[in-house]
């Protein structure tokens, strides 16, 4: 059975970073692209930025240069760096694996103006 833990949401203010994990079990990690999404409130879930099986990696324009995707494999964790932080990128963080419907139970990022 696939699960995926996401932790490190938190507050924090305009301008500063968090980091987010997201530990994957049941399935072989590496085989696998990952992503990254979030969902504020009355919004759709959106992608925020994705990572292939071979580390090409893909980012929303609104993240770009702020936001790092990572993998490690051997730990079958991936992460989301978070820079410069804005009060727009408030939402609840979802890991998922790409291409299949398994979802992490959501970390909450807020950022204060």
């Amino acid at each position: 059975q696939v699960q995926l833990v996401e932790s490190g949401g938190g507050l924090v203010q305009t301008g500063g970073s968090l980091r987010l994990s997201c530990a994957a079990s049941g399935l072989t990690f590496g085989s696998y692209g990952m992503a990254w999404y979030r969902q504020a409130p009355g919004k759709e879930r959106e992608l925020v930025t994705a990572v292939s099986s071979g580390g090409t990696t893909y980012y929303t324009d609104s993240v770009k240069g702020r936001f790092t995707i990572s993998r490690d494999n051997a730990k079958n964790t991936v992460y989301l760096q978070m820079n410069s932080l804005k009060p727009e990128d408030t939402a609840v963080y979802y890991c998922t694996v790409r291409g299949y419907d398994y979802w992490g139970q959501g970390t909450q990022v807020t950022v204060s103006s």
